[in-house]
């Protein structure tokens, strides 16, 4: 299948059970500029700009972070640069897009026909998703491929419309849903790219947004590697009349976050063609970088510490990053805590050095003068980019 077939495919009339639900699950999720806001999205909106905490977070996004000086410290004007100013054609090797993925083809296909597009010969995406399933698909091209392990394992927000097989009332819907948010076990489907065996997942909200007799439209937020069509399936067997299982099915399903990817940076594939179009045929870059973002955006959720100019050549060679190399990190970093110990090493710039596991907790790190405070993991930086400096007082 060519890219243009893919383009199309978004066309394509998907026989859904009733068309006006799928009009009605593009409301809940898109986040376009729209004047015809129906009564679920508002309520949304309402929700997530009130004063209270919001439960429908993901775990890191529930976490907040403050930024500790241990060293000032300047950066040289001679090496480096801003990510938000890195020069296009590095930009075109070294970035990530947030495809929307469109029915019809596999997350494979998409990311092949990234590629296609951008004339390129290396790319990757964080987390597949099934040909009928649409939405967010973070895909990182060239030199960031390997940023993508870390959205593999981040949680992922969806909005699902399940189709339950007999009339229930409401409040045994919802009761029956809410036995669902928390640690469940689950199997599998028996077509699945992992082992099939009963698992452990974590399921961090499920909020119905609305009920229309027999279709239920919800939005849940879940561990990676949670399978929603198989969550939706043990919905409809807890659920029971007269003793039997009533079932259910998934009808539609769009993925909304992936990590720290939501649906107010993405990208179509033509999309990406047409901004690519616009740099080549008349020099003008902004639609190229509206679509392609540094790679530095897709570790958002991952605690920081930004080191020194004079340390960041010592890592790119294999070195660990000690303490007298830090100059400011992030609080409630803890090797010891799940979404707390994997770090992103940065310069003071901004930029992306490696990726690493940490051996200390923010406290020690401010408290000690000597040590190794990450073991670092994977290098992005390529040697040379920052030689070796002094350090600038």
């Amino acid at each position: 299948m060519a890219p243009k077939e893919v383009y199309k495919s978004k066309n394509k009339n998907i026989n859904f059970v009733k068309q006006h639900k799928l009009d009605k699950i593009t409301s809940v999720i898109n986040n376009n500029n729209n004047n015809n806001i129906n009564k679920v999205k508002t309520s949304i909106t309402v929700s997530e700009s009130s004063n209270q905490p919001s439960d429908d977070l993901l775990p890191f996004e529930k976490i907040k972070r403050q930024v500790l000086v241990k060293r000032k410290a300047e950066t040289t004007n001679k090496f480096g640069c801003d990510p938000d100013n890195r020069p296009i054609k590095e930009l075109l090797n070294y970035g990530i897009i947030n495809v929307d993925k469109s029915t019809g083809p596999t997350s494979h296909q998409v990311s092949a026909y990234v590629q296609q597009i951008l004339k390129i010969d290396k790319s990757g995406h964080s987390g597949t998703l099934d040909p009928l399933v649409t939405g967010v698909l973070p895909t990182a091209i060239g030199r960031a491929t390997r940023v993508v392990q870390m959205l593999l394992t981040a949680g992922k927000e969806y909005v699902a419309l399940m189709h339950i097989h007999k009339e229930v009332p409401q409040e045994e819907i919802r009761k029956i849903c809410e036995e669902f948010v928390g640690k469940i076990m689950q199997l599998p489907p028996v077509k699945s790219a992992v082992k099939r065996e009963i698992r452990e997942r974590n399921v961090y909200y499920l909020e119905i947004l609305e009920i229309d007799g027999q279709d239920v439209l919800f939005k849940v937020g879940t561990q990676a590697g949670t399978y929603i069509r198989k969550l939706i399936h043990d919905i409809g067997q807890k659920i029971k009349i007269d003793g039997q299982p009533v079932g259910a099915q998934m009808q539609e399903l769009r993925r909304t976050k992936a990590g720290c990817f939501d649906e107010s940076t993405l990208a179509t594939l033509h999309d990406l063609k047409d901004a690519l179009w616009y740099y080549e045929n008349q020099a003008n870059e902004t639609y190229l970088r509206k679509v392609i973002k540094p790679v530095e955006f897709a570790i958002q959720h991952i605690p920081k510490i930004w080191i020194l100019d004079s340390a960041i050549e010592p890592l790119c060679h294999g070195s660990f990053l000690a303490i007298p190399g830090i100059s400011k990190l992030e609080s409630k970093i803890n090797p010891n805590e799940k979404y707390n110990d994997k770090v992103a090493v940065l310069t003071l710039k901004g930029e992306l050095v490696g990726l690493g596991i940490a051996k200390m907790n923010s406290e020690e790190i401010m408290k000690k003068d000597h040590g190794i405070a990450v073991k670092m993991e994977k290098i992005f930086m390529l040697p040379g980019t920052y030689p070796r400096v002094e350090i600038v007082k």
